[in-house]
């Protein structure tokens, strides 16, 4: 097992009692094969307890290591900011009775970081403007239309009236006589002319109202796939 793939491992001791997880993995500056591995787990505070990997097995559940858990509890209690002191080393070589190293301080192997996958969700937008279009054409044109108006107009004529009267002072004569009397009438008469009545002007202006646009869009959606 490899030392990132050692990360998370659930780790128990020779018992088979379960430990902790694996915090960070030591590697060897010389032969850079793994050589401790940090323990995470409540009972042994808040600094990580150093067990090493001389003599581990891999199993189906984790990592088996040689040692009981309560000699891994009693560790020397260093703090695991990624590098052994020379002093720190001695001190865990000689607490696990291990030959003492002598190829430098071992080193912390770089966890992996976490991968960012990045999805991008689209959708689409409605963009609305106006066109001006031709809608229609208006012509003015003028033509003769024939009524037959009616008009009251008052006339005037002469009639004859005979009016008898006393003779009184006039000369008595028998002959034959005539007298004639012209009467005149008055009688309408019909005549035209054009005047103008109204001008009509074509004129175009705008009107603006409010329309509602309606149309359909797609956009994307993210589903997770935890299976």
């Amino acid at each position: 097992m490899g030392p990132q793939e050692l990360v998370g491992t659930e780790v128990y001791d020779v018992q088979g009692e379960k430990l902790g997880k694996v915090g960070t993995v030591y590697i060897n500056d010389a032969s850079h094969q793994p050589e401790w591995v940090t323990v995470q787990t409540g009972l042994f505070g808040h600094k990580e307890t150093f067990v090493p990997l001389a003599g581990a097995s891999d199993s189906r559940d984790g990592l088996t290591v040689r040692w009981s858990k309560a000699k891994i509890k009693d560790a020397p209690r260093i703090d695991a900011d990624g590098r052994l002191s020379e002093r720190d080393s001695m001190g865990l070589y000689q607490y696990y009775d291990l030959p003492t190293q002598r190829s430098g301080s071992p080193r912390s192997q770089p966890r992996n970081r976490p991968r960012d996958e990045t999805m991008t969700r689209s959708e689409e937008r409605l963009n609305v403007g106006t066109e001006r279009v031709e809608s229609g054409r208006v012509r003015l044109r003028k033509h003769v239309v024939t009524e037959e108006q009616q008009v009251t107009v008052p006339v005037t004529h002469e009639e004859v009236r005979i009016e008898r009267m006393p003779a009184d002072g006039a000369t008595a004569e028998i002959a034959e006589d005539e007298r004639e009397v012209v009467l005149h009438a008055e009688k309408p008469v019909v005549g035209k002319e054009t005047v103008p009545v109204e001008q009509v002007r074509l004129r175009s202006e705008q009107v603006t109202e409010q329309r509602k646009v309606r149309d359909k869009v797609r956009k994307e959606q993210i589903e997770v796939d935890d299976s």
